[in-house]
C-alpha cells in the first residue's frame, strides 16, 4: 500500500539510505576486517558488537528501501485547498480555552510533535482532513474531547519547524 510522503521526508529517507550505504556499510566492513584481524573470534567483543551494527545498517538498509518503494511523493509546494488535506498546516483556536495550536499534517515517518508535525494516520489529523476554515472539529483525546476550529489552512516548506508566531496567522 502506498504511503502519502512530503518530498521532503522522501529526501531525507534517500539521504539516510544513502549515507547507510556509502558511508557506515564500508565502514562496518572495515571494523569487522580489523576485529577479525586480533584472533579468536569467540571472544572477540569488538567484532560481535561489529556483526551486531551490520545486522541493524542492513536492516535499516531494507526498511528504508521499502519505505521509498511505498512512497506516495506528495510535492505540497504547489498545492491549496479550502479543506485540509495531507500537507496542510492547519490554524486551530481551543473553543473553550483559546488555546492556539498549528500542525502540518505529514507522512508517519515524518511526523515530530516537537515540531507540530502530525501523522496523516493520528486521531487529530484523521478528526481535520475534510474540514474546512470555520469549521469546528472535535477532537477525542485520552482523557477527553477537545473542540477546536480552524482558523487558518496553509501549504509552507516544512523544512522549517513551526513557530508560535505562525500560529496567529490567518
Amino acid at each position: 500500500m502506498k504511503e502519502p510522503m512530503t518530498t521532503q521526508g522522501y529526501e531525507k529517507i534517500q539521504k539516510e539510505l544513502e549515507k547507510l550505504k556509502r558511508v557506515e556499510r564500508p565502514k562496518n566492513i572495515a571494523d569487522i576486517a580489523e576485529a577479525r584481524s586480533h584472533g579468536d573470534l569467540s571472544e572477540n567483543a569488538e567484532y560481535s558488537a561489529a556483526k551486531e551494527r551490520q545486522s541493524f545498517i542492513e536492516g535499516r538498509v531494507r526498511e528504508l528501501e521499502g519505505k521509498l518503494v511505498n512512497a506516495h511523493v506528495i510535492d505540497i509546494s504547489g498545492l491549496s485547498s479550502d479543506k485540509v488535506v495531507f500537507g496542510a498546516t492547519v490554524h486551530l483556536i481551543n473553543v473553550d480555552t483559546e488555546e492556539k495550536k498549528v500542525y502540518a499534517i505529514v507522512g508517519v515517518d515524518e511526523a515530530d510533535l516537537k515540531q507540530n508535525k502530525i501523522s496523516i494516520h493520528s486521531p487529530v489529523a484523521k478528526a481535520l482532513i475534510g474540514h474546512k476554515i470555520g469549521s469546528t472539529v472535535k477532537i477525542q483525546a485520552p482523557a477527553k474531547t477537545v473542540e477546536y476550529e480552524i482558523t487558518n489552512i496553509t501549504f509552507r516548506s516544512l523544512d522549517r519547524p513551526i513557530h508560535r508566531s505562525d500560529e496567529g496567522v490567518k
